[in-house]
């Protein structure tokens, strides 16, 4: 109509339609928030039945535990670290899932109603700047943000436990893989923090999240299921019958005699099996048997003894016949072997397979069939001396040396015999780990922090009981915008860090670097940087 003009209220309800419509654009389909609904409704039900199937594995582990602890604890105490990893991050997964949801959802005040709401009740599933930037925060890779704390932890978890199943880090084995690479629908190469968690809306995130919890919990499952089948193939055999040979000693000097038992496992104590050895075959045969000598037992057990005139690798073979219930003749093979060898000199070193410089070193020198007392070691280069608190040796290396060789004679029957002699490496202590509050990075309550209010060297899975001592290190952090560093001598916080750290807001970080520590060996080391962010 001509001069027509709208007014302020019709253009303001014309500019909010407008913006309406932008919304409605990037919102996402109820059609695919549904689909996300069912896949998280299947991803909790597999966590329920995983966590059932994952608890009889435990139960029926525990069971061969209390049978047999001596050979079982190798095994059990791995399921054990398996169970304490897997528990603990999948309660951190939980915890981030939760804080999600309260952040996200406004009339979600705690964890409790968090818990209890499912994700078809929350208002906004569909949103995804609130978090994206709980996963984010000012990351723009999400490497520094919560997401990549997710990423580390998975990371260490996952290394671990390959480990426990003796799988090196590039395996495929376990899953949880986030090396990547990745790729946005653009097709450019995105990080594991952003392909996850970057504007994916909150219904997406829990999906995402629960995701990863079935996951860890497969990891656990291969891995107890690993460790039990170990103990199973190689200890236990409850429902069958397995010839065995144990021999007190398979390496023999020349002259002495070879003695081992064969017996069986499940002995019947209403009969004694009848045994058949052959020496120099790997098996008893048709064509064979007829060579092969009957031995006796007594309750189940046969022992046998070889004389060791000659040199070198010696193998017998045997059977050994039972009756079964039904009055069959069952036989179980068994084969063996042992080593005939002039005699030799045994140094092992008892902490590692180097000499270490600046510590004592422990090693235990020894030949078979000797005594200690007859055996007189040497070193090439270093100090060789007997601990005075037991009967190993003990070496000390300096520094500058990469290699020495220990030697040995041995009064054997009245004659002094060169018992051969072995070469080790001559390596420098390795760098502890700086850790505050046992923690070398992550989220950290400021409480805690100043209270540790001190750097901590600790040697990990290193043997020797070695005091590392922080000379100095700083602390750097940023206020608004500033970057803001201190340093100190020794190893606790100055006044100053303090009153930084205590001023500190939560999600700011504190930067502890150049720490310089000094080992028994004299050399002055820089440790590793710790990273925190204030929870």
């Amino acid at each position: 109509m001509a001069g027509y003009q709208e007014t302020p209220r019709q253009k303001m309800i014309a500019m909010m339609y407008l913006v309406l419509t932008a919304l409605l654009a990037l919102n996402v389909s109820k059609q695919m928030l549904d689909a996300f609904l069912v896949v998280n409704e299947s991803m909790e039900s597999t966590i329920e039945s995983f966590s059932s199937k994952t608890d009889g594995v435990y139960t029926e582990f525990s069971k061969q535990y209390k049978l047999n602890p001596n050979k079982t604890e190798p095994f059990w105490l791995g399921a054990q670290g398996a169970q304490t990893l897997s528990r603990e991050l999948i309660a951190f997964i939980d915890s981030v899932k939760y804080s999600l949801i309260i952040q996200s959802e406004k009339n979600i005040k705690t964890v409790e109603q968090a818990m209890s709401t499912p994700l078809s009740k929350i208002k906004n599933k569909d949103k995804y700047t609130e978090p994206t930037r709980f996963f984010f925060g000012r990351s723009e890779d999400g490497s520094t943000g919560l997401s990549g704390e997710i990423k580390r932890r998975i990371n260490a978890y996952r290394s671990v436990m390959l480990n426990l199943i003796n799988e090196d880090e590039d395996s495929d084995r376990l899953g949880l893989i986030t090396k990547g690479p990745y790729y946005n629908a653009s097709g450019q190469q995105q990080t594991w923090e952003q392909h996850n968690f970057y504007y994916t809306i909150l219904a997406a995130d829990i999906t995402i999240l629960n995701k990863l919890k079935g996951e860890i919990q497969g990891a656990e499952f291969d891995v107890i299921s690993y460790l039990f089948s170990s103990v199973t193939a190689r200890d236990f055999k409850f429902d069958d019958i397995t010839a065995k040979v144990i021999s007190s000693n398979s390496y023999i000097l020349k002259g002495q005699r070879y003695e081992a038992e064969v017996f069986v496992a499940a002995y019947d104590t209403k009969q004694d099996p009848e045994v058949y050895v052959l020496q120099g075959v790997d098996e008893i045969n048709d064509n064979n048997f007829s060579r092969a000598e009957k031995l006796q037992g007594e309750d189940g057990v046969v022992k046998l003894n070889f004389a060791t005139n000659r040199e070198g690798l010696q193998k017998y073979a045997g059977l050994i016949r039972v009756l079964n219930p039904d009055g069959e003749a069952i036989d179980y093979s068994f084969k063996s072997e042992y080593l005939v060898a002039p005699p030799s000199l045994t140094v092992a070193a008892t902490k590692m397979n180097v000499f270490y410089v600046g510590v004592e070193n422990p090693v235990s020198i020894s030949v078979p069939g000797m005594a200690d007392e007859l055996i007189q070691p040497t070193i090439s280069v270093g100090t060789l001396k007997k601990n005075p608190n037991g009967s190993d040796w003990v070496v000390e290396m300096e520094r500058g040396i990469t290699e020495t060789v220990i030697s040995a004679t041995a009064n054997y029957e009245g004659t002094r015999i060169n018992m051969g002699s072995r070469q080790f490496r001559v390596k420098r202590v390795p760098d502890p780990i700086a850790e505050i509050a046992r923690q070398k990075e992550g989220t950290i309550d400021k409480n805690t922090l100043m209270v540790a209010s001190a750097i901590i060297p600790s040697m990990k899975d290193f043997e020797f009981d070695l005091n590392f001592m922080i000379n100095s290190f700083n602390m750097a952090t940023v206020i608004n915008g500033d970057w803001i560093s201190k340093s100190t001598r020794g190893n606790r916080f100055s006044s100053e860090m303090l009153d930084l750290i205590k001023g500190s807001k939560r999600g700011q970080k504190f930067f502890f670097e150049n720490i310089q520590a000094s080992g028994p060996d004299g050399t002055t080391r820089t440790l590793n940087t710790i990273n925190f962010t204030i929870q």
